[in-house]
C-alpha cells in the first residue's frame, strides 16, 4: 500500500468533514472544498482522524489511495490556514495593481494586460512590483499563479518578467564577438 495513503489525516478543531459514498466535503473559516471520492478509495472517519484504504489489492488502487489522501490533506489545510503563492516583477517600468477580483499588469506591452481571478482566490499587491495570490484551493492558487507568470517568464538574458519569490533564474552569457 501507498506510504502516503497509510499516514491518517487529524481533522483540526473548526473543520467539519462530511463523507458521502460519492464525495468527501471539508468546511472550514475559509470555505468549503468538494472532493469526488475515486471508486477505488475506501474513506473512513475515526476519532478526529480520516483513514484511507484501497478497495482492491491492485498497483492503481494504491496509487490513487496515496493521491486521495494528499488531495484531502491539502484541503483539510487549506480550508483551515489557506495557501500562498508570492509573485514579483523584474523590470523597469514592470508594475502590478490589484483592484477587487481583478489584477492588472503592465509588463513591458502597449497596453495592459487584465487578469480576473476565480472564485475563492484573491489576489494584492503590497507593492508594485509584488503579488501575493490566495486561498483554500491549493490547486486552483498554484493554477492561478501560473497563468499570471505565463504573462511575461522570466527571460534568461537580463531576468526580466515575473518569477516566483523563491525561483533562481540562471543567466545565459550574453553572444561575444
Amino acid at each position: 500500500m501507498s506510504r502516503v495513503g497509510k499516514m491518517p489525516i487529524a481533522v483540526p478543531k473548526g473543520v467539519e468533514v462530511a463523507l458521502n459514498a460519492a464525495q468527501i466535503s471539508v468546511t472550514g473559516s475559509l470555505g468549503t472544498l468538494v472532493q469526488p471520492v475515486h471508486s477505488l478509495v475506501a474513506v473512513k472517519s475515526e476519532a478526529g482522524k480520516l483513514m484511507f484504504a484501497p478497495v482492491e489489492a491492485t498497483p492503481h488502487a494504491n496509487a490513487m489511495t496515496g493521491t486521495m489522501r494528499a488531495l484531502v490533506a491539502n484541503m483539510v489545510s487549506g480550508v483551515s490556514k489557506g495557501f500562498e503563492k508570492k509573485l514579483s516583477l523584474v523590470g523597469v517600468g514592470f508594475r502590478a495593481q490589484a483592484a477587487g477580483s481583478k489584477l492588472t499588469l503592465q509588463v513591458g506591452f502597449s497596453h495592459p494586460v487584465a487578469k480576473d481571478m476565480p472564485v475563492g482566490v484573491k489576489v494584492e499587491c503590497p507593492t508594485p512590483t509584488e503579488i501575493v495570490i490566495k486561498g483554500a484551493n491549493r490547486q486552483t492558487v498554484g493554477q492561478v499563479a501560473a497563468e499570471v507568470r505565463a504573462f511575461r517568464p522570466p527571460e534568461p538574458y537580463k531576468g526580466k518578467g515575473i518569477r516566483y519569490i523563491d525561483e533562481k533564474v540562471s543567466l545565459k552569457e550574453t553572444k561575444k564577438k
